[in-house]
């Protein structure tokens, strides 16, 4: 057994439901996982109880290759936590070994050395008075606030004022939704920024392309976690606050607020498994449902099986949707009282109990494509039932979805259609099979002639994840698939194995030469792609990268 990886949790996770530390065990065949976690609670109990701790919970995670070993600690001295975790976790190392303890009294004597000199008694404080006014309370290694958008405050963390020097009257929380799932998170706080500018409120978005506050992009990249959602929450023009939350963020550091007034769990499906110990569905969808853990209202998918399962176990208010409004277990939530918000008739209907409010037609929403692109017909009805929960009207949400387009400027990647010299393109981001199957199913609606699909993935994708990806592709039966080579995202296979692999799961399912192509970068993909159409054709280019490259090719 050895320690893979050593990190603060700086908010509510899969294992904790605060701040704190956690170690990632490698746990090998023959390595009694249960029983060193045991010992790590022995020794680790003995450490906290010498360091002044002793109010600390602690967490252990085993699981298939691994464990994580977590505790509470003080949000001031989070560094100095993860010292004494790797103590304990030497302290075990040893004692399993049979080998002699190092001096202890030496040890904690250095531990709370480590906690003293880190400690910042002012930031403790502040967090205290933010509880004490009802408000939320933000930090990190640099900054520390109170409040949220256009009611915050933030100071430097060796900045921070005495109480009466700050204006709690003007200090307050602005309505926070978290949205995360598989698939759809990008668009949805998209179409819910849409609905809130036509509220006439400030938006502020946190999500995978950027960060922005109202019609400012702030920054460039992935913020889809508790950094981005920092920044976004500061932000002192912003009114309202849509965070895409990912799951990588919320394994590695936790959430970045610990109250929402919506959590969004779109949808749960195989991607990125055998990461941060997470090897099967319901440990990915107990990874999502950590949102739950801050939030006031929850809003899930019903159509979603897994989904359907963990929200059903989860005592948080609920709203569902779904695109089937005489689901049975639709009609028992309505008529127990629950809120629901569903397609009925071609319409998007929010309904609670037997009252019922019609939103809009759905051929009135363009990115749903006249109903054909069931995905963001999902998208849209999850984006109403959050809507609802940030205090937006009907007439906002309805302008919202009316006027949201998926473009290259306002969603990249994500639908993004062209009509080159007759040759109908749809670009899209599409990175798992989910996403493809969900790709496929809406372009098996639209007509063409012929189609092409363009297909790749990351080597950190196991083998089932990348024959299932072939799978999906081959069921929508296209005319040409090219295989791209995708060699910037290796990620310790070696070049053409996993392009490998989509073709022999192609061939197996019944793909012949003339069906077949390899192809190199994103813009070589692209540039095949269209050398093969003809007018009347349907192209469906998923692309990973060089996304600005083939949108202005």
């Amino acid at each position: 057994m050895e320690v893979r990886d050593s990190r603060r949790l700086t908010g509510p996770n899969l294992l904790t439901t605060g701040p704190g530390v956690v170690l990632d065990i490698v746990v090998t065949a023959g390595d009694d996982g249960a029983g060193a976690a045991e010992v790590w609670r022995r020794q680790l109990a003995r450490m906290l109880e010498a360091v002044g701790w002793t109010d600390a919970e602690l967490f252990s995670r085993i699981f298939p290759g691994g464990m994580s070993l977590a505790f509470h600690a003080p949000i001031d001295a989070l560094y100095a936590a993860t010292e004494v975790n790797e103590w304990a976790w030497a302290a075990t190392v040893a004692e399993l070994a049979g080998e002699e303890e190092a001096e202890f009294d030496t040890a904690a004597q250095r531990l709370r050395e480590e906690i003293a000199g880190e400690v910042n008694p002012a930031v403790l404080q502040l967090q205290a008075l933010a509880a004490d006014h009802d408000v939320a309370f933000l930090w990190d290694d640099d900054r520390v606030s109170v409040g949220l958008g256009r009611g915050s405050r933030t100071w430097a963390v060796d900045a921070i004022p005495t109480n009466d020097e700050i204006p709690w009257d003007r200090i307050h929380d602005v309505p926070v939704a978290q949205i995360t799932g598989t698939n759809g998170k990008t668009t949805t706080v998209r179409l819910l920024a849409a609905m809130v500018r036509a509220s006439g409120l400030v938006p502020g978005v946190s999500s995978t392309d950027w960060i922005e506050a109202g019609d400012e992009v702030l920054d460039h990249g992935d913020y889809s976690g508790p950094g981005g959602a920092r920044q976004v929450l500061r932000d002192r023009r912003v009114e309202r606050a849509l965070l895409e939350t990912a799951r990588g963020g919320m394994l590695r550091r936790g959430l970045a607020v610990e109250k929402t007034d919506a959590a969004l769990v779109n949808n749960v499906a195989e991607d990125h498994l055998g990461e941060f110990g997470v090897h099967d569905l319901d440990a990915l969808a107990a990874c999502k449902f950590v949102v739950a853990r801050a939030a006031r209202r929850l809003v899930l998918n019903a159509d979603d099986p897994v989904v359907r399962r963990h929200g059903e176990a989860i005592d948080v208010p609920t709203t569902w949707f779904s695109l089937t409004a005489e689901d049975p277990f639709i009609v028992a939530h309505r008529g127990a009282g629950g809120e629901v918000c569903v397609l009925e008739r071609g319409r998007i209907i929010l309904a609670t109990g037997e009252r019922k409010v019609a939103i809009l037609e759905i051929a009135e929403v363009p990115i749903a494509l006249v109903g054909a692109a069931r995905n963001n017909v999902a998208n849209a009805l999850a984006a109403v039932a959050v809507a609802k929960h940030l205090g937006l009207g009907v007439k906002a949400i309805a302008d919202g979805l009316r006027r949201f387009e998926s473009t290259p400027e306002t969603n990249p990647g994500r639908q993004n259609e062209f009509d080159v010299e007759g040759v109908r393109v749809i670009l899209d981001f599409a990175h798992n099979p989910h996403g493809v199957e969900a790709l496929l199913e809406m372009a098996a609606a639209i007509p063409g002639r012929r189609r092409l699909v363009t297909i790749g993935q990351a080597g950190d994708r196991d083998d089932a994840s990348i024959r299932q990806l072939a799978r999906s592709t081959w069921d929508a039966r296209p005319d040409k698939v090219l295989i791209k080579a995708m060699t910037e995202y290796l990620r310790g296979r070696e070049e053409g194995e996993v392009a490998a692999l989509l073709e022999a799961e192609l061939r197996a399912q019944g793909a012949s030469d003339e069906h077949l192509a390899h192809t190199g970068s994103e813009l070589e993909t692209a540039k095949a792609a269209l050398d093969w159409a003809e007018p009347g054709d349907l192209v469906l280019l998923i692309v990973h990268s060089d996304r600005d490259a083939v949108v202005s090719y």
